[in-house]
């Protein structure tokens, strides 16, 4: 029989652990001026939402919550994907990816 680890841990650790990362994140993207460290605080965030769904989920036996999880590691790939394009060619222009720089960039 397989055994179901959602099931031995209780939810609350899942929670914790979650709010953990997700605070992390939040720091990052307030406090960190390199527009890569932010980019991945906003995974770390992203991640976070989707361990809570996957934990609620299996402990509600319930597949929604899973699926969801499919649809918003699909939008992040997408907002990875776009956003390094657009650092890429920031960098190109400025020779840096520090945010507080590219407050020169004007139309």
């Amino acid at each position: 029989m397989l055994l179901n680890i959602f099931n031995t841990i209780p939810i609350q650790y899942y929670i914790m652990v979650s709010a953990v990362l997700f605070s992390i994140g939040v720091m990052g993207v307030l406090f960190r001026r390199n527009a890569i460290i932010i980019f991945m605080s906003i995974e770390l965030m992203l991640n976070a939402v989707n361990l809570l769904l996957v934990a609620f989920s299996s402990y509600h036996n319930d597949a929604s919550g899973q699926v969801f999880v499919f649809f918003v590691m699909a939008v992040a790939a997408a907002e990875v994907a776009v956003g390094l394009a657009i650092l890429v060619t920031i960098f190109r222009n400025v020779h840096s990816v520090d945010i507080d720089e590219l407050k020169n960039l004007k139309w």
